[in-house]
């Protein structure tokens, strides 16, 4: 029985184990999947050679993007399952609680009426930052004593997230040459991710991600109610108003890397809490890393898709967006958890 018990509590460890291989080889396939240089030239680059032109590509365009689709999705993949067990809500997200419009909007404005430029990133973050608070805070007053109502807090934050993504389109009219610069935020890419963009990122991503996990006991208590978790000696407020800043932090800076890319952090905590259970000191690293891993596989398939299309169409260039592909498949997913919610006895 003991021999039993070692090998059940290992577990959770093992499945770390093989998400992080999991991790480093969608992140190979997200080096080899452009059109040129093939494996090969990828190959070659890292050991050291390649043609200048292939050193670029793998060094400075390739590899930087990688590493951004990693670091968001591990971000969006926490923030989501910070604001889910904060809220005791299985539909909230990033996406649906007014978070990421929020900050999408805030990063619009920056730009757009040139509050930042592209001289500063980091005052792009800290306006996410604070658009993101701004909706969640919104989704707040407007829930009210509603909150514990898993149904209406996804109503209202469809409403919240209709408001938002109205006052971005008004701060498009009012600058519309900046259409262009900002279309990245509105649909989610990963395009033209450069080392500026995960320098950025990294740290920022790091910091929130430690102060995350550091809430795994707590949160794991206010997963199982407020009255529990009052019971054991838990300050409920403060632990979830730690986890809220923490979860639009790394939504913040998610979305100033790489945009809203839809429902990422609401799959991504389903996924993680099937496959390591309610002990969020092991499902919150857990969640980080299946992040990465359906961002950046599905920036590889993004990638896989537009050469196709391309080909298929005769174009010289043609790009789906990463944002478009995870934005079908969690907007199936909300589907399915809402139906199952739904069906659960009272």
């Amino acid at each position: 029985m003991s021999a039993l018990l070692a090998v059940r509590t290992r577990w959770p460890g093992v499945k770390l184990g093989l998400l992080a291989v999991l991790v480093a080889a969608v992140a190979c396939a997200g080096l080899v999947v452009g059109r040129s240089p093939t494996a090969g030239g990828v190959w070659e680059v890292l050991s050291g050679g390649g043609d200048p032109t292939a050193r670029h590509i793998v060094m400075q365009l390739r590899f930087p993007r990688t590493l951004v689709a990693l670091g968001a999705g591990a971000s969006l993949g926490l923030a989501g399952l910070l604001l889910q067990s904060a809220l005791r809500n299985p539909l909230a997200g990033p996406e649906v609680t007014g978070v990421t419009p929020g900050a999408v909007l805030g990063a619009v404005t920056a730009t757009g009426l040139g509050f930042a430029g592209w001289e500063s990133p980091a005052a792009v973050v800290v306006a996410a930052c604070l658009g993101g608070f701004a909706g969640a805070g919104l989704l707040w007053l407007l829930a009210g004593r509603e909150q514990g109502d898993p149904e209406q807090t996804a109503v209202h934050g469809v409403l919240v997230s209709a408001v938002l993504a109205g006052l971005t389109a008004m701060v498009l009219l009012v600058a519309p040459g900046e259409l262009g610069s900002v279309v990245q935020w509105l649909v989610g890419s990963t395009e033209g991710r450069v080392w500026e963009h995960w320098t950025l990122l990294w740290p920022w991503a790091a910091v929130w991600a430690a102060l995350a996990c550091a809430l795994a006991a707590p949160l794991t208590l206010l997963r199982c109610g407020d009255e529990q978790a009052t019971a054991a000696g838990l300050a409920v407020g403060r632990a979830r108003a730690a986890a809220l800043v923490c979860a639009v932090a790394l939504t913040a800076g998610a979305v100033s890397a790489v945009g809203a890319l839809g429902f990422v952090g609401l799959l991504v905590p389903h996924l993680a809490l099937a496959l390591f259970g309610a002990d969020l000191r092991w499902t919150l690293p857990g969640s980080a890393l299946i992040g990465a891993v359906v961002v950046c596989g599905a920036d590889g398939a993004a990638q896989l898709l537009s050469r196709l299309l391309a080909e298929g169409l005769d174009a010289d260039r043609l790009t789906v967006p990463v944002g478009a592909l995870t934005t079908c498949v969690g907007a199936a997913l909300l589907l399915a958890v809402a139906r199952r919610h739904g069906s659960e006895p009272r």
